[in-house]
């Protein structure tokens, strides 16, 4: 084993070198890295997770809980040079993220030109998705008030757009500037004293006539409407414009026919449409065009030829659209007696050289919506052999669950409804707004809950629109997370009253793997707290109530998941098929979620399968059908397909539930709940065989934050808001104790604590020895040795004390991972969230030097745009090596996968590299 030490960096590299083969042929870098003996872990050379048979063979791949996990992932067989790409790869890397678009209207936009991203607002972060891919490309962090709306800034020759700018409920614009996906520099428009609500934005030559810069309007809860304009960094408020008590809804910019002078038009909540146009830089009010009987949620404008057209909505559940044209080049109306003419609303411009009139009339008014109509939005150009082509098509979103898609009829000229799509049963609202792609083949929907819907065209000028895979994700604070036992897929669980399971899902014409929500297995009626897994297919989970809820998967589940994922059942819920539902619903005013046995199913035809593609299909009275998916679920499969049958419930909880946890043999629940008083803070113990209660557990005197038991299930481990841990070991079982049970052998107490604050995490090391502590106090602390303490036979107290330096890490450590996987070096690894959203990386091992000031090592840190914007709530490793989905990479081994949720409503999924760690 050759040792290179890289200071600069603080990284050790290891190298296998095969026999027969010299150092010198097998140079890492020179310049980088020295020769030293042998690593004393590494006998005879070894890698350091490997043990070599006599000739010098690897031994079959083996696990081990105290070691490695993947003693034989090794280099013998590749080349160094594979070693050295490993090398080269990031340390951290984001895998994935899970969020949904925040619930305001213009959170949600479609960048223009070929592979344009779509941008939305994600709680403080604008998120850049690649629909085509399915993945997230970027987060962009910078906004420290949720993100309320967004514009791409569109250049006039259509191609992708590299400016984006972001409206907030900080009372500041961001103008963010990407080049080939990554960000390059943000500048701040600061000015408002509202949360801003609406922006639009052109490109405008400047003063020289040569450079274009970005004219942003911007509108807020402050009742005023302000101008910007951006010159090199700098960004500056041209004017501003006051609405009294008014608001203004939605604003959009462009350009007056034949000219490069700016209009402007306003939707606000007196039923007008304000129209500024722009002279000497500065915007004078020309028009008020009344029709709309109620609030103005939507407003667009778009040049068609000679003309220019101006979309807008209203919660009176209609569209207008209006004409805005050159009077004197427009065909003149004759007074002929009789006659019916349209009014027109006239005004004219005046400058140095010549007087030009324009005229607005109202063209169309369409009504096919039952609810608010909250957007409407004209399809983007498209330039075909160098012509920039404008298709007269309307999209409209509305709140009675449906999207609605207009164009004009060719031979009448009567504006129709063409496509109509939305969404079907479920709890949701309807939609707020509505985006065409670049090249109208897919529209999207972004629903109340912050669910993003898509179609896409079955063909063109079809007028057949089937759903898309789309992202999605909780729309509130993310409380808890675990992986399954065999590390295929994540449960999550979400102050939004949601339960989700989120999977990979790898095309079979297509080697890229990518992660989708499969299942939604709990849809409750109060806000979700925590969950733990019972084994591979069922889990209990904790809420906003007093009672435990346990979740079996139901047949068809099981079935789409091997489907989906790719992946074989080694272990089903049940002994026998045929005792597994098939499904679940939940009754009407009800809580539980009903199995759904086959017998209750009514039987369906072929052409009825095959209209669930469509959409607008009803589902039948029992809500549930079985379908085999190939592909991850819709929304609104999701919201009616994909429940998990309630199997039990769990009472004994005077508060509602805080946290849960089960044993690594799935034998023992342990639970507790919101407690400010000693006899409240019980933590109880359940059997999941039997599903009574086993045993209560008195110390505490504040509530339980979190609980964990040893991976040898010897001990459970409790942290509270006492600032006090509370250690419990499982005694011997007998006959006449055939159930396990619990007694108290170690504690803190005021004299003993080292934490000053909340204990919010802890953890256990691989190996049960050492348990691992996370408190407000900024502190992280090792505890141990739990297998070699030894306790009175008077007290039966072990004497159980730090072992470790204390970790200052700068910032409140709200959640802790250890992973079950040790570095090349023999290290612990430890992952932190913080409250601030950073998650660092550290390594520890025990020192025996007094003071023990280097056992803790830190790895890497979370950079801007991949940490959480608010606090960070639970971390969880990936409990195997390797990536999930890769189980074919022969690299995947290399890996460890991090997951991690916050109160910024994401879900992240990162890789890290093993290697370098």
């Amino acid at each position: 084993m050759r040792q290179a030490d890289r200071t600069a960096k603080s990284v050790k590299l290891y190298a296998w070198i095969p026999p027969g083969l010299s150092s010198a042929q097998f140079s890492l870098s020179p310049a980088n890295s020295k020769t030293r003996e042998s690593c004393a872990q590494c006998p005879g050379g070894a890698y350091p997770s490997d043990a070599l048979s006599a000739g010098g063979a690897l031994q079959q791949k083996r696990r081990d809980a105290t070691s490695d996990s993947v003693t034989g992932s090794a280099l013998p067989g590749r080349s160094h040079r594979s070693l050295l790409r490993k090398m080269a790869a990031p340390v951290l890397e984001t895998c994935h993220v899970f969020c949904s678009a925040n619930r305001a209207r213009g959170a949600v936009r479609w960048g223009p030109g070929p592979g344009g991203l779509l941008a939305f607002g994600s709680c403080r972060s604008v998120v850049l998705y690649e629909p085509q891919k399915g993945v997230v490309i970027s987060t962009l962090n910078g906004h420290i008030g949720r993100v309320n709306c967004i514009q791409w800034i569109t250049k006039k020759d259509n191609s992708p757009a590299t400016e984006l700018i972001s409206g907030g409920s900080d009372n500041q614009l961001i103008l963010w500037e990407i080049q080939k996906n990554q960000l390059i520099k943000i500048t701040h428009f600061k000015g408002h004293e509202g949360a801003i609500c609406a922006i639009s934005a052109i490109y405008q030559k400047n003063a020289s006539g040569i450079e274009l810069n970005p004219l942003v309007v911007s509108a807020a809860s402050d009742s005023t409407v302000r101008v910007w304009s951006k010159e090199g960094s700098e960004a500056k408020c041209l004017q501003t414009l006051q609405f009294g008590s008014g608001f203004i809804l939605d604003v959009c910019l462009s350009f007056l026919p034949y000219s490069t002078v700016p209009v402007l038009a306003c939707g606000g909540d007196d039923c007008k449409i304000h129209l500024y146009v722009q002279q000497n830089d500065q915007f004078h009010k020309m028009l008020l065009l009344s029709g709309h009987e109620d609030w103005i949620r939507g407003v667009e404008w778009a040049a068609f030829g000679k003309d220019l057209f101006l979309a807008s909505c209203s919660q009176d559940c209609l569209i207008r659209v209006w004409k805005l044209y050159v009077k004197s080049t427009s065909l003149e109306i004759q007074d002929d007696d009789g006659d019916i003419k349209l009014k027109e609303n006239t005004f004219t411009l005046k400058n140095e050289n010549a007087e030009a009139a324009y005229a607005v009339t109202l063209e169309t008014v369409l009504a096919g919506h039952e609810n608010w109509v909250n957007a409407v939005h004209w399809q983007p150009s498209f330039c075909t052999d160098g012509v920039i082509q404008q298709p007269m098509r309307l999209l409209s979103a509305s709140m009675d669950k449906t999207m609605i898609l207009w164009a004009p009829d060719e031979e009448s000229g009567v504006w129709l409804e063409q496509v109509r799509v939305g969404e079907v049963g479920g709890n949701t609202l309807g939609f707020y707004d509505c985006q065409f792609s670049p090249d109208g083949s897919m529209i999207l929907a972004h629903a109340f809950h912050g669910a993003l819907h898509l179609w896409k065209q079955y063909a063109v000028e079809s007028k057949e629109w089937t759903p898309g895979v789309v992202i999605s994700g909780h729309f509130n604070s993310v409380q808890d997370l675990r992986w399954d036992p065999e590390g295929e897929f994540i449960m999550t669980v979400s102050a939004d009253q949601t339960t989700r399971l989120f999977a990979p899902w790898r095309k079979k014409d297509d080697s890229q793997i990518t992660w989708h929500e499969i299942a939604r297995p709990q849809i409750h009626g109060f806000d979700m707290k925590c969950l733990a897994m019972i084994g591979r297919f069922q889990f209990v989970s904790g809420a906003d109530e007093k009672v435990l809820r346990v979740f079996s998967a139901p047949k068809n589940f099981v079935e789409n998941f091997c489907n989906i994922t790719g992946n074989t059942v080694k272990k089903l819920p049940s002994s026998h098929d045929s005792d597994l539902p098939e499904g679940a619903t939940v009754p009407a005013l009800g809580l539980s979620n009903k199995a759904v046995f086959q017998g209750d199913i009514t039987s369906q035809s072929a052409d009825e399968e095959e209209r669930f593609v469509g959409v607008g299909r009803q589902y039948q009275d029992i809500c549930f059908q079985p379908f085999k998916l190939i592909e991850p679920p819709t929304e609104d499969h999701l919201l009616q397909n994909t429940l998990w049958p309630e199997v039990q419930k769990l009472y004994g909880h005077g508060y509602e539930i805080f946290c849960v946890a089960c044993n690594n043999s799935n034998t023992v629940i342990a639970s507790a709940c919101k407690a400010t008083k000693k006899e409240h803070a019980a933590i109880i113990l359940w059997s999941t065989t039997s599903w009574k209660q086993l045993q209560s557990l008195l110390f505490h005197n504040l509530t339980v934050t979190q609980m964990a038991f040893s991976p040898d299930d010897k001990f459970l481990l409790a942290v509270s808001r006492d600032r006090n841990w509370s250690l419990w070991k499982r005694q011997e079982e007998n006959s006449q104790q055939p159930e396990p049970a619990f007694s108290l052998c170690a504690f803190t107490d005021k004299n003993t604590a080292v934490h000053s604050r909340i204990i919010w995490s802890c953890d256990w090391s691989p190996d049960s020895r050492y348990f691992f502590t996370g408190s407000r106090d900024k502190k992280v602390v090792v505890w141990g040795e739990c297998d070699s303490a030894s306790a009175t036979e008077e007290s039966r107290i072990c004497e159980i004390s730090p072992c470790s330096s204390v970790l200052d890490v700068g910032d409140a450590v709200t959640a802790i991972s250890v992973s079950s996987v040790l570095t090349l070096a023999r290290r612990y690894i430890l992952a932190l969230g913080l409250e601030c959203g950073k998650i660092c990386l550290y390594t520890w091992e025990k020192s025996y030097q007094k003071p023990a000031s280097s056992d803790w090592s830190k790895c890497i840190e979370t950079n801007h745009s991949q940490c959480h914007t608010l606090t960070v709530k639970k971390l969880c490793w990936r409990n195997s090596p390797g990536r999930a989905g890769h189980d074919d990479d022969p690299d995947s081994s290399e890996w460890l996968q991090l997951a991690s949720c916050g109160e910024d409503n994401c879900v992240k999924i990162f890789n890290v590299n093993r290697c370098i760690l």
